[in-house]
């Protein structure tokens, strides 16, 4: 039996009972999920709806791991103890995945039906390069929104905006 090692410097979701490497994105990508997580943290902690996570917290999706760029777990979800040390041993109540150039339809597809099938009840898949959010309810309801419409919140955020055009907006020096 071979051993497979890691890589340190990298992340890996666990798929099929094995290690799959998670693509990094680059600068863009990173700052598109920032900035999602400022935005959407600071409005859940004010509210006090649950918790918002990074792309390095791994959630049990069914038989497999994955981290999510952003999720979002409802308060009433948490254990009285708190979040667990290691992974979620459930699917959040939000999964955000933001496309990276190498993503392909079929990958990102199957991953967000799985999300579903574990009990995620939104999935948004962030294009970068198309500077679109889509707003998926199940596999086969979605909304697609463009940079210039406005994120709002549902019964699962209730009262959270956000203009599409500040998470693709790059920083810009004064």
């Amino acid at each position: 039996m071979a051993i497979t090692v890691l890589d340190p410097e990298k992340e890996y979701e666990i798929v099929a009972g094995q290690p799959e490497e998670k693509t990094m994105g680059g600068a863009r990508h990173g700052g598109i999920g920032a900035r999602l997580l400022i935005r959407l943290g600071s409005y859940v902690e004010t509210q006090r709806l649950g918790g918002v996570y990074g792309p390095d917290t791994s959630f049990q999706i069914g038989p497999n791991e994955r981290l999510p760029d952003v999720a979002f777990v409802a308060a009433d979800r948490i254990p009285p103890e708190g979040e667990p040390e290691g992974m979620w041993p459930f699917a959040p109540d939000l999964a955000v995945e933001i496309l990276s150039p190498t993503d392909l339809y079929e990958k990102v597809s199957g991953t967000m039906r799985e999300y579903f099938a574990a009990g995620v009840r939104q999935v948004w898949v962030i294009s970068p390069q198309y500077k679109t959010v889509s707003m998926y309810q199940s596999p086969t309801q979605v909304r697609i929104l463009t940079a210039e419409d406005e994120l709002i919140g549902d019964e699962m955020l209730p009262g959270f905006r956000c203009r599409l055009r500040e998470l693709f907006q790059p920083p810009t020096r004064v």
